[in-house]
């Protein structure tokens, strides 16, 4: 071990010594920037060595001493939690630690802690522990209802995270009233023995105010919503200086027929289109993605703040840019009618679509046509209508497009490319941001059009990258466990469908393909993305497992996710024959867990207002029935959502009061021990509407007295009625649901892989 190993080490041990991400342990350990690398390479040597431990924000901590389990905390109703280890160790078989809620301490859903394993285990052999230390935190930063009693001021945190109101200190901190949402900042941690105390940092509003729920989801999770005038200042100079006469040596695509295809309500275009066949029937594909490293230059504070961010967060009639709007709407967006600065990926097919060759380019395009999805397929259905403003050649592009779109979507599922068929919902809202009611999201053969292309310079690019031995962001999805496959196999022949080779892609979407349309269909497809692992950032190679892709990243999207950005800058430099400087691998890897944290929080984020949105709207319906399917099938009790408002709520297990269930965590059934009346993934069901919790994010149901799983094999829809709840229902206090509803269709929704 070297000096500054060792120094490295002792700052870490120092008592006093909080977690810090690298750049900050290099300024405490006066690192000079000349002794960078050797800095980064000592890090990326004692993480290997297991001798320190880099957290999901990338802070670095000594690993965990003997005896010790470092993990993150996830808290259930009772008041208990469980433990997730950080690695897995052969004494846990795999499994999580139970905590008692008298070991918990004052650790949260989501901190960072070190476990110390008990004597005493669970029925079924689980490990049972003692939260010893809390490492980090994942928020001191909440939401809450503010109320006053006993000349004190109190907040009742949104959610079920804190059961009793945090202390607040003396009424009326800034200038705060009863009901008003406020945040506060966390002192203390409650205890079972202690309260918890905050304080206030800002009023928002009073409950039920507009906007005021958007506020609370950005907040609550800490959203970057406001730019700095250093950031907006380092924008305006971008855009005084942008000059599209200027090409500086850009390969000149302004002549060629180029569209885009878009969302109708789209603001920002970052990817554009063309195609050509040439007489030896091989095709010429040319993706052209907008240029926003152009714009972003590496350490500036557009960079630095764009990284920080990580994704922007589409929110129902809201937008939370990772750039500001005169980059991301104007000087990047490649409008019709403006030359626009690109990296442009040309791929090569040959007559049966397989990859003959790629090359990339900086370039410059003017979109000749901008079309939205609804208006493509008509066109090309239609090929001797005429349409104002398209002309001979646009026609024949986008009949082009389809041909090949198609025949490398055909390919790409005969290598084993796997898709589920959970069709999208979309929330509907009048002007005032309230809830109107849902559709099904269109998506027809123009969106498969566009994700083929988007797909191929994916892959071109990561090939490209992989090829030249260049380390860069991947975006992998890592092999599904094989235990959660087999479980999904069992599920499957429970509802008579046989999984012989469960491994097999191609064998699971046959399946996915023969279930289309039937009433298992749902099942089946839900529990197949439970059995899937989430994808991820990361430059090891891991592969795209649904995808069935060795090399794979994003690089379409550098408006709106910071990875994109990234390759860009490495594409550019191989397009003009410069050799490209890459982040080494630790780097890297931290790099990745911070963009995969922030898209976690984007989508947590976006599922998080919907659901608030959908509560009050289910508020004013209680006491009605409705249509609904199971979403989720746990011991505690059923998930389910509805069919025409996909807000989702639980049946506790304490009202399915006409029999005792067993549940079984393989198929993921509940099963009456009398009537044998099973509940399963997707059944249909109509449930009561008993109660809305909406500061706990509740949607308490119980089942119809009426509904009734039908037998799979003649199984109907059931029928809804407007049945009123009797004065004095009680109602259950269950752990917080998971919200499972999908996107909104305004702001605009981008495509994801």
């Amino acid at each position: 071990m070297n000096e500054l190993q060792e120094n490295i080490l002792r700052c870490l041990g120092a008592e006093e010594y909080h977690p810090v991400v690298a750049q900050e342990l290099s300024r405490r350990l006066s690192v000079k920037k000349k002794n960078m690398a050797e800095f980064r390479q000592a890090v990326e040597d004692l993480a290997a060595a297991g001798k320190i431990r880099i957290g999901k924000k990338g802070r670095i901590r000594l690993s965990a001493s003997s005896g010790f389990i470092a993990g993150v905390v996830r808290k259930i109703s009772s008041g208990a939690a469980f433990v997730i280890p950080s690695e897995r160790s052969p004494e846990l078989m795999g499994g999580d630690i139970y905590v008692s809620a008298r070991d918990l301490r004052d650790a949260q859903t989501g901190d960072e802690v070190l476990v110390r394993l008990s004597q005493t285990r669970r029925s079924g052999g689980q490990r049972s522990g003692v939260i010893e230390k809390v490492v980090e935190r994942a928020s001191n930063v909440f939401v809450g209802t503010y109320s006053e009693r006993g000349g004190q001021g109190y907040v009742q945190v949104d959610g079920t995270a804190f059961d009793e109101p945090i202390h607040v200190g003396d009424p009326g901190a800034k200038g705060a009233i009863d009901d008003d949402k406020v945040v506060i900042e966390m002192l203390r941690f409650p205890t079972l023995s202690r309260r918890g105390e905050a304080v206030v940092t800002k009023v928002l509003g009073q409950r039920g105010d507009p906007g005021i729920d958007t506020m609370t989801v950005i907040h609550s999770l800490g959203l970057p919503f406001e730019f700095s005038e250093e950031v907006l200042e380092n924008a305006r100079v971008q855009a005084e200086n942008f000059d599209e006469t200027q090409l500086g040596g850009r390969q000149d695509l302004t002549h060629e027929v180029i569209i885009t295809i878009d969302p109708v309500d789209a603001r920002d275009f970052d990817d554009a289109i063309s195609l050509k066949k040439s007489d030896d029937g091989h095709w010429h594909l040319g993706v052209h993605i907008a240029d926003v490293a152009h714009f972003v230059t590496p350490g500036s504070p557009l960079d630095l703040e764009a990284q920080n961010r990580g994704t922007s967060v589409y929110l129902p009639r809201h937008v939370v840019p990772m750039l500001p709007e005169v980059i991301s709407n104007g000087l990047a967006s490649l409008q019709q009618g403006n030359v626009r600065f690109t990296k442009s990926v040309f791929v090569e097919f040959d007559e049966q679509g397989a990859v003959v060759g790629y090359e990339v380019a900086n370039s410059a395009i003017n979109v000749v046509r901008r079309f939205a999805y609804e208006e493509v397929m008509p066109l090309i259905r239609n090929p001797g209508k005429p349409s104002e403003g398209v002309t001979v050649e646009v026609r024949r592009l986008l009949e082009l497009m389809y041909e090949l779109a198609m025949l490398l979507r055909q390919r790409r599922f005969a290598q084993g490319a796997l898709q589920m068929g959970i069709p999208e919902i979309e929330i509907d809202f009048d002007r005032d941001g309230h809830v109107t009611g849902a559709h099904e999201r269109h998506h027809d053969e123009s969106h498969e059009i566009i994700e083929e292309f988007m797909l191929a310079a994916n892959i071109a690019v990561a090939k490209l990258l992989a090829t030249a031995n260049i380390p860069f962001l991947r975006r992998v999805h890592g092999d599904p466990d094989m235990l959660r496959l087999k479980n999904f196999q069992d599920f499957c022949r429970g509802l008579g469908h046989d999984l012989e080779q469960f491994q097999s892609r191609s064998e699971i979407q046959a399946l996915i393909r023969e279930v289309e349309g039937k009433p298992e269909g749902r099942a089946i497809n839900f529990a197949l993305l439970r059995s899937m692992k989430q994808a991820e950032y990361s430059p090891e190679e891991f592969g795209h497992y649904a995808l069935a892709e060795e090399d794979y990243c994003h690089f379409t999207s550098p408006i709106r996710r910071y990875p994109d950005l990234t390759v860009h800058r490495l594409i550019g430099a191989i397009a003009a024959r410069r050799t490209p400087v890459s982040d080494n691998m630790a780097e890297l890897i931290q790099l990745g867990k911070h963009c995969s944290n922030t898209e976690r929080r984007a989508e947590k984020a976006e599922r998080e207002l919907i659901r608030i949105k959908l509560l009050r709207y289910m508020a004013e319906h209680v006491g009605e029935e409705m249509e609904a399917f199971i979403t989720g099938v746990e011991n505690f009790g059923i998930f389910c959502q509805g069919v025409k408002i996909p807000a989702e709520g639980l049946i506790h297990a304490s009202a399915l009061t006409d029999d005792f269930y067993q549940f079984d965590p393989a198929t993921r059934t509940l099963t009456g021990q009398r009537t044998l009346r099973e509940f399963r993934l997707g059944d249909p069901v109509t449930v009561l509407i008993v109660s809305v919790d909406l500061d706990r994010r509740q949607l308490n149901l119980r089942i119809s007295e009426e509904s009734a799983v039908k037998n799979r094999k003649t199984r109907s829809p059931v029928r809804s009625t407007s049945k009123k709840v009797e004065k004095g229902e009680k109602r259950n206090s269950p752990e917080k649901p998971v919200s499972r509803s999908k996107k909104p269709a305004s702001p605009r929704r981008k495509r994801r892989k």
